[in-house]
């Protein structure tokens, strides 16, 4: 067994499975209580970039509630809307547009539009977004909320991609098109992660499943092929986009406005 905090332990072949965490939390945690927060992001299978791992299950109870934070829970006190609280695999959490409007007061930007890009993609509308920032349309976040659903996409294919949108957007640089199809003159055609079809430009994020030998083989030849076609291709991977920001941005920015 592993101990998470005072009269509270899991399996230690289940530390890492979220759900077995807040299960254990919840034992000792009042009656209202529900997972949110980061905690919420993981059990709706939302991935949050440029966050440190945190173990600690995240709670949000009423603002009158006395609990208080411990080793193995943070916690969040907010009134409880019953249209913000719903279930999921037998746990009480916020919805996933509440916990979109809790994440707004806790990342930054660019986390917080690849959130809601994953949102838009699979769990939620732009208007029940749009709706929850509604209901709590001041407060911590609620700003950066405004900021961020515009911009959203759901064609978007990873976090990073999110992250490197939102850099080019504190840039001025003009929005790529995503997943934006190249037909060659065969009839065959290839898809990029962003585009700026009248300049010609494809910009491609690179993620692990790239280092795979059948993926970087396909990748060099469809990139050979745009090359031909007169396209200018830019690829970068998470260590561009974390590690030198400023360069990516500014060759974008330069491939532009050649």
């Amino acid at each position: 067994m592993r101990r998470l905090s005072r009269d509270t332990y899991v399996p230690r072949s289940l530390v890492d499975d979220v759900a077995t965490r807040v299960t254990a939390v919840l034992l000792t945690a009042p009656a209202e209580a529900m997972a949110s927060h980061r905690t919420a992001a993981e059990l709706w299978g939302l991935e949050i970039p440029l966050q440190p791992r945190d173990e600690r299950v995240h709670l949000t109870v009423g603002p009158g509630s006395a609990v208080r934070a411990r080793a193995d829970r943070c916690i969040h006190r907010t009134a409880r809307v019953p249209a913000d609280a719903t279930e999921t695999r037998g746990l009480p959490i916020t919805t996933p547009q509440r916990t979109w409007r809790d994440l707004a007061g806790v990342v930054a930007e660019p986390a917080l539009l690849a959130v809601t890009d994953q949102l838009l993609r699979r769990r939620c509308t732009r208007e029940e977004l749009a709706e929850a920032l509604a209901r709590r349309p001041g407060g911590r976040g609620a700003k950066r909320a405004r900021d961020v659903l515009p911009m959203a996409d759901p064609l978007a294919g990873s976090p990073m991609e999110s992250v490197l949108r939102w850099l080019l957007h504190e840039a001025g640089l003009p929005a790529p098109v995503l997943q934006y199809r190249i037909v060659h003159p065969d009839g065959s055609w290839a898809e990029a992660d962003m585009a700026w079809p009248e300049q010609r430009l494809v910009v491609e994020f690179d993620g692990d499943v790239h280092r795979e030998r059948d993926v970087f083989v396909r990748d060099l030849r469809r990139q050979n092929r745009l090359v031909v076609g007169e396209w200018t291709v830019l690829r970068y991977s998470s260590a561009d986009v974390l590690g030198r920001p400023d360069a990516v941005v500014a060759e974008i920015g330069s491939a532009l406005h050649r």
